[in-house]
């Protein structure tokens, strides 16, 4: 039987990861305990402190996150590209890197607008006809940060991140 391992089980055990010969890799890498519907209730009820759990709550933490960007590209003068539909990412990035000066740093911060997993509210009523808030999982088009960048070791290398909780 195999059981899934958090970021904390590996790093906590040391593991080395060697790989030879590989064009790329993806490593996926999200919080196992926001994935399903009564969890990201529970995380607005009791880690938070909120009376009710709702969508309103999670734009909050989204446009917290997106003010933190923006600042952060603001002070660090990061070029930000606009992914058109079909623009080939790979291409935008190799432009950059053969534009870039310096030995490691961040190339740019790429956004796009793609289909995602996401929460959201939807009203319900109890048996006796009352309304209540429910959390169901949902898809919609958000924006999608790519973070490319160069290391001295690791090579060119993205980051993406859902500007949308979780």
């Amino acid at each position: 039987m195999s059981i899934p391992r958090s970021v904390a089980d590996v790093i906590g055990h040391h593991v080395t990861l060697e790989v030879e010969g590989i064009d790329r890799m993806y490593l996926n890498v999200y919080q196992p305990g926001l994935q399903s519907e009564k969890q990201a209730a529970c995380f607005f009820r009791f880690h938070r402190g909120q009376p009710v759990a709702s969508s309103f709550l999670m734009g909050v933490m989204t446009n917290d996150f997106l003010r933190g960007v923006e600042a952060f590209v603001e002070k660090e003068q990061i070029p930000v590209v606009l992914f058109k539909k079909g623009q080939r990412k790979d291409d935008v990035a190799a432009e950059h890197r053969a534009r870039f000066q310096g030995r490691e740093g961040i190339l740019f911060l790429g956004k796009a607008q793609e289909k995602a997993c996401v929460f959201r509210t939807e009203k319900r009523s109890d048996a006796a006809g009352k309304k209540y808030a429910w959390i169901v999982k949902s898809t919609a088009m958000v924006s999608q940060f790519y973070w490319y960048a160069i290391d001295e070791d690791f090579g060119p290398f993205f980051l993406k991140f859902c500007t949308y909780f979780p």
